[in-house]
């Protein structure tokens, strides 16, 4: 299970750093990275067409940590510059750790949030929802609603 684990990281790492390397659309920004809070992630979003992005996350907390890879579809609010909504599925694994003992899952994801860019500064910030599903962890299977939340990148 490690070795699956580790090979969904890697995999997520590459696809990751191969589009960051493509030339992308006229959208407001292509990648930027910066931090999540809700439990805490790392997130570095990459647009690869001009309305479509990748984001991964990396959660780290006192119980684990959770790798995610989410696929979004960007749409313009009208009479909003720089204000986007965004939903797509995603897939995620998770270590955890607690008193009831250690586990690795695996689960999907979706994601339902807004975007803004600033106009005149490298700053976009998110909000949004993932709701996942979990399978293979015996404390935490099933569907958890309790993931999302504030994001604050820089943009490169």
């Amino acid at each position: 299970m490690k070795f699956l684990a580790s090979s969904i990281i890697i995999l997520l790492l590459s696809v990751t750093v191969a589009n960051a390397q493509s030339n992308v659309g006229s959208q407001d920004y292509k990648t930027a990275i910066g931090v999540k809070f809700y439990p805490g992630a790392l997130s570095v979003k990459h647009f690869v067409s001009d309305k479509n992005a990748l984001e991964g996350l990396g959660y780290f907390y006192n119980y684990g940590a959770r790798i995610t890879g989410l696929y979004e579809i960007h749409g313009d609010i009208k009479n909003a510059a720089g204000l986007k909504w965004y939903i797509g599925p995603g897939a995620h694994v998770g270590f955890y750790n607690s008193k009831y003992g250690g586990a690795t899952s695996v689960g999907i994801d979706g994601v339902l949030g807004l975007d803004y860019k600033f106009k005149e500064a490298p700053i976009n910030l998110s909000l949004d929802w993932q709701p996942s599903f979990e399978f293979g962890n015996k404390y935490n299977n099933g569907f958890n609603g309790n993931w999302g939340g504030l994001g604050i990148r820089y943009v490169l």
